[in-house]
């Protein structure tokens, strides 16, 4: 039966048999050559964006990189532009600021724990320093820190206790008659006879206890402002992260943050001068 087929329409089934084949060919050819121009212009974008971790996370996988330290400060693009940068080393919990080639400065730092702590309904954190590249964005002196909801909940956890939240106006019974309130941008306890007492700015290990429950205070009332926790200078890298210093120098050295760049007070403060808005952080 195929011989008949051929030799009556050989020539017509050869040409479609061999079409076939072509257009075979040409569909893998045309499929590697569209993974190749995405790959490209993914590295493209990278190189244009100046995104330096992603790059460096490529040439990983490649097998191109090698120490990670030297490889770094030898392709950062504000080097090349010879633009003063700040590199962060989590592995070696230290801190350069350099320009070219040249190190201006240098001193030890602390960074993320990356831990996990678990809230129940109130949430879950990982307390992890960013890696790539980010920007200063802010520079401020004497910091106050707003502590996010993750620092009452881990408060409550090491101390056995609960956590309620305390909204503008909601009263929370002290169950003697009194009241845990909001009144003028602060945190009061109001006693049953109507005099009312402020409880003051945030103390770190001293929150807000009523009936069993450390108290989240609202944003923008003095309870949720700590003074002194973030040293006496901080360079703000955005979402809650930044370069500052700290209350707890013996931590220097260590992973043991929340997520941002610790360094002493001494240190912070002969870097934050040096340091502009707008520098470049490269964090690995």
């Amino acid at each position: 039966m195929a011989v008949r087929i051929f030799s009556y329409g050989g020539k017509t089934v050869w040409m479609l048999i061999t079409g076939f084949v072509i257009a075979a060919v040409l569909s893998v050819m045309l499929l590697a050559r569209t993974a190749e121009l995405r790959y490209q212009r993914d590295v493209n974008r990278m190189v244009y964006n100046d995104n330096l971790g992603v790059l460096n996370e490529v040439k990983s996988k490649l097998g191109m990189t090698g120490d990670s330290l030297k490889t770094l400060l030898n392709e950062s693009p504000a080097e090349a532009a010879n633009q003063p940068y700040i590199v962060v080393s989590m592995a070696d919990h230290r801190l350069w600021y350099k320009q070219g080639k040249e190190i201006l400065f240098e001193a030890p730092v602390a960074t993320g724990s990356g831990k996990e702590l678990v809230g129940g309904s109130n949430g879950q954190w990982r307390f992890e320093t960013p890696r790539g590249r980010l920007t200063v964005k802010a520079k401020d002196e004497n910091p106050a820190w707003v502590p996010p909801d993750w620092h009452y909940v881990e408060q409550a956890h090491k101390k056995g206790l609960g956590v309620i939240h305390l909204n503008p106006g909601q009263a929370i019974s002290t169950g003697d008659g009194g009241v845990v309130t909001t009144s003028n941008g602060e945190v009061v306890r109001r006693y049953g006879n109507g005099s009312a007492v402020s409880l003051g700015g945030g103390v770190e290990g001293k929150e807000i206890v009523v009936n069993g429950n450390i108290v989240v205070p609202p944003y923008g009332t003095t309870a949720r402002r700590y003074m002194g926790v973030l040293g006496t200078r901080r360079l703000e890298l955005g979402d809650g992260y930044g370069i500052h210093g700290t209350d707890h120098p013996e931590t220097i050295g260590q992973s043991v943050s929340h997520g941002c760049v610790r360094m002493r007070n001494g240190d912070i403060e002969r870097l934050y001068p040096m340091v502009a808005v707008g520098t470049p952080v490269y964090i690995y």
